[in-house]
């Protein structure tokens, strides 16, 4: 039986970036599905808040101040984050390590004010439904900063000990992608949480 080649890839490169890689579209597809659980979790929100009065129960909303700082250093995060970004497209080591480093020092600094965040919201969160969700949104956000940090941290460290390749930048461009979807998707939350109780005084 004769055998006919249909196309020769020999020549295609072993790492690449964006779309064409197969990381990438996992990557969107984590976001896709991790952006659904927030936008139900919004919904539960606005459900509890429809059936209870006042909102929130007990009148007193979580405390801005910590919050507040915390959204200010996520939203900055982004310019070294488009940065570090920019530097692993162009397959610069010093600057990508330069970045990792970086973006780790931050998200560490902004797991230290989540935890104090959670100390502010000013219900447990067992105490009622009201509670409970909000406890929840906070949680969930937590749980994808803290899965970004960690991912970071252990690319920073990789960068340092090793010289990059291709794959690698590919690697660090795609956590930069991630991170994005952290920062954005933190907004709609910071406002549920915080200012939609106030706005309804």
């Amino acid at each position: 039986m004769k055998h006919q080649i249909v196309g020769d890839v020999a020549s295609l490169p072993d790492a690449a970036f964006s779309h064409r890689t197969l990381i990438w579209w996992g990557v969107l597809g984590f976001i896709l599905i991790e952006g659904t659980a927030f936008v139900l979790a919004g919904g539960s929100y606005f459900f509890l808040m429809n059936h209870t009065t006042p909102w929130p129960p007990h009148r007193v909303p979580p405390d801005l101040l910590i919050a507040s700082c915390f959204t200010a250093l996520l939203l900055l995060s982004e310019i070294p984050n488009v940065w570090t970004d920019r530097v692993a497209h162009a397959e610069r080591l010093i600057p990508t390590r330069i970045g990792l480093a970086v973006m780790t020092l931050i998200g560490l600094a902004l797991i230290v004010l989540r935890w104090f965040e959670f100390q502010h919201l000013n219900i447990k969160w067992d105490e009622n439904a009201y509670g409970s969700i909000v406890w929840a949104l906070l949680f969930l956000h937590t749980v994808h900063l803290l899965t970004d940090w960690v991912d970071t941290l252990v690319l920073t460290v990789f960068a340092f000990i090793h010289d990059l390749e291709r794959t690698h930048y590919s690697d660090v461009a795609d956590n930069c992608l991630y991170w994005h979807f952290v920062a954005l998707a933190w907004l709609p939350i910071y406002g549920l949480l915080y200012w939609v109780p106030r706005m309804l005084k």
